[in-house]
C-alpha cells in the first residue's frame, strides 16, 4: 500500500461519522424497467449551440439522436483522441442504445446533459443553481438512473 494511502486511512479510521435517525434513501426500479441517462462533464455541444466559455456554469442539453457534437472540454492535459475516434467514449448512447435494445435497460432517456468539468472554482453555481435545474428536467423526463462520464 502506498504510504498516501496509508496515511488517508488511519485520518480516516479517527474521523466522528455521523449517524441519522432516517436516511434519505428511494429504493429503484429494477434496471431492466430504468430510463437513463447521461451526466458528462465533456462540455459536449451541437455545432451550432453556444461553446462553452471559460468557467462555465451552465449545461447543454443533448437530444437522444445527436452524434454529430463537439466537445469543448479544454484542458491541455486531455486526449481527445478517443472521442475523435468513437464518441462513446465520452457519451456512450449508442452502448445505452444496444442495453434498451436488448433489455438490460428499460429505456434510454429522451435527454442528456452536458457540463464543463474544468471548473476553476465556481462549482457553487453548478451545486445549486445549474445542477439542480439539469436535475428537474431528469425527472421530468422520468429517468430513474443517471450514468455520469467525468472528463
Amino acid at each position: 500500500m502506498p504510504l498516501g494511502d496509508e496515511v488517508m486511512r488511519s485520518m480516516g479510521a479517527t474521523l466522528d461519522v455521523p449517524t441519522f435517525d432516517e436516511t434519505a434513501f428511494t429504493r429503484p426500479v429494477p434496471l431492466s424497467e430504468a430510463t437513463v441517462a447521461i451526466v458528462t462533464s465533456a462540455a459536449l455541444h451541437r455545432p451550432d449551440d453556444e461553446a462553452f466559455g471559460n468557467a462555465d456554469t451552465s449545461y447543454r442539453v443533448i437530444d437522444r439522436t445527436d452524434r454529430q457534437l463537439v466537445l469543448g472540454h479544454w484542458s491541455p492535459n486531455f486526449d481527445r483522441s478517443g472521442f475523435t475516434m468513437d464518441i462513446n467514449v465520452v457519451l456512450p448512447l449508442d452502448r445505452l442504445e444496444e442495453m434498451a435494445a436488448d433489455g438490460t435497460i428499460g429505456a434510454v432517456a429522451p435527454r442528456h446533459y452536458s457540463f464543463a468539468g474544468n471548473q476553476p472554482d465556481d462549482v457553487e453555481t453548478i451545486r445549486l443553481d445549474s445542477g439542480p435545474a439539469a436535475a428537474a428536467q431528469l425527472k421530468a423526463d422520468g429517468v430513474d438512473v443517471v450514468l455520469l462520464t467525468p472528463v
